[in-house]
């Protein structure tokens, strides 16, 4: 994601950073390639405008600081302005919920945005954290709506782990009285609610039909269900591919409901980025969510500053370690960290890491949490299905080979290859990188900080590939210029704290 305006963003401060000092003539080119990539972005030429203008006047006069660059210098400005226009620092991520509940969260959008999977991926996120919630089948006028969401809430249930639990509520049976009769849909919605209190549920979700903003009647239906219930959130799901029309359309709902969040799906395929930077300034209303994939788990709170990170190639390593948070304990962590210690992780170990890692999400969007690592990862193509094949060779192996490796001979390698359906030149690059690892793992617990330092620079330009075990194909990856990226950014804001 962000690809295209990550690019453009990249290549203005390439060009600042030969440049001795900052100076209006100078910024004021960087600004106008600021302005095309945002526009190529897809981003609203207002929003592009404006957005530009406020850059210029922070970085006009701009004395640089003798540890940063000019283009570092510009890197901080940026930032402290893209995070403004993602929503700013301290705007509410994900759900707020009330006491005594239910909390009530009505879900809005245009037809196809995604909202009926989008209202079953915000149910897996509260079942996760131990809230029992009630998913109401409002949509009474798209075929199989109700059943859909059923279909969802129970796959919710049995496939997401966590103390909570879902619970669908539907009346199949009012779907032919819809459109024949005034206030149907209310009515269900009024029934899920009294439904939702009496069973104790935290959190009522209700699943409204799509529709255009221009549809008076069916405007005027999600006004009446609005007014009834009295929603404690109003969200509006609309679809990132759609650019510039998913901030046109917003701006609409916004006007007759006053929305108190937008959450955006495809947004792991949306390149440009445009809706995003767009949305808050157009509608004044925040992103509280955004879709990430089709799983029921691809989904994630909206962090403004983290973002703006991801945009300016600083990487988003506090999603990435709460990612890692939700599917490793502190127990076992601290059990493997022990056994690598020692040098005797085994096979079975790695698999269990491996899968781990696999239901964090894609590799590419993982590694592109690391400051630095997503531009290099642009024209790179990292293949999931790898880690199939390196897990049906780990499955091949007998448990005293996953143990200890090292017993793998060619006869055994053979073996194990065609159990897998490999080759045995992959089973034995496999079981030299896992050695390999072992190794480093053990050298680096036993040394200092330096020590350290030097055992990660002998891993050679192999860098994070060697480190993955089967993947040794994917290159290293540079963090140098990232890392002073960020570093402008935080100096730039302790240099404002010191001002004020």
């Amino acid at each position: 994601m962000f690809e295209r305006l990550s690019d453009g963003f990249n290549g203005v401060f390439r060009k600042l950073s030969g440049r001795a000092e900052i100076s209006e003539a100078n910024v004021r080119e960087a600004m106008a390639d600021v302005e095309n990539a945002l526009l190529e972005a897809d981003v609203h030429y207002d929003v592009a405008k404006s957005f530009c203008k406020r850059v210029l006047e922070d970085a006009v006069g701009q004395e640089v600081t003798k540890s940063l660059k000019p283009g570092q210098e510009v890197i901080g400005i940026v930032h402290k302005r893209l995070v403004e226009l993602l929503g700013g620092e301290g705007q509410p991520a994900g759900i707020m919920e009330v006491s005594p509940g239910p909390t009530i969260v009505m879900m809005s959008g245009l037809q196809g945005s995604g909202k009926t999977t989008t209202c079953g991926k915000l149910a897996a996120t509260l079942k996760k954290q131990g809230k029992s919630v009630v998913l109401a089948a409002a949509d009474l006028q798209r075929p199989a709506a109700v059943e859909q969401l059923q279909t969802v809430g129970a796959q919710v249930q049995a496939e997401v782990s966590g103390a909570g639990s879902v619970e669908v509520y539907a009346e199949p049976d009012k779907v032919a009285a819809y459109g024949k009769a005034v206030g149907v849909a209310v009515k269900v919605c009024q029934n899920a609610l009294k439904h939702a209190k009496k069973s104790g549920a935290d959190v009522l979700i209700l699943d409204t039909a799509g529709r255009l903003h221009v549809n008076a009647e069916l405007m005027d239906e999600l006004n009446r269900v609005n007014k009834t219930l009295q929603p404690h959130q109003v969200f509006l799901v609309v679809d990132a591919m759609t650019g510039q029309d998913a901030v046109n359309s917003a701006k609409e709902f916004h006007d007759q409901l006053s929305i108190d969040g937008v959450i955006l799906t495809k947004f792991d395929s949306d390149t440009r980025g445009g809706a995003a930077l767009s949305v808050k300034e157009v509608t004044g209303a925040p992103i509280r969510f955004i879709g990430t994939g089709e799983k029921l788990d691809a989904i994630e709170p909206f962090h403004a500053e983290r973002m703006a990170g991801r945009i300016l190639g600083m990487g988003d390593v506090v999603s990435l370690v709460e990612k890692a948070q939700e599917e490793v304990s502190e127990e076992e962590a601290e059990s493997l960290r022990q056994k690598m210690a020692r040098g005797e992780m085994g096979m079975d170990d790695f698999l269990k890491q491996l899968k781990t890692l696999r239901r964090m999400g894609p590799m590419k969007q993982l590694l592109g949490m690391l400051p630095g690592v997503g531009s290099a990862l642009k024209d790179v193509n990292i293949d999931d299905k790898e880690l199939d094949r390196v897990e049906a060779t780990i499955n091949s192996m007998t448990a005293a080979e996953r143990r200890k490796p090292d017993v793998i001979d060619n006869s055994r390698r053979k073996r194990i290859a065609a159990g897998s359906g490999s080759e045995t030149t992959r089973v034995s690059q496999l079981v030299k990188q896992f050695g390999a690892v072992n190794k480093l793992s053990k050298q680096m617990a036993n040394l200092g900080g330096a020590g350290k330092a030097e055992a990660i620079k002998a891993m050679g330009a192999d860098g994070m590939g060697g480190m993955m075990p089967g993947l040794g194909g994917m290159p290293g990856f540079n963090t140098k210029g990232s890392t002073k990226a960020a570093a402008g950014g935080k100096r730039f804001k302790q240099r404002k704290k010191k001002r004020r």
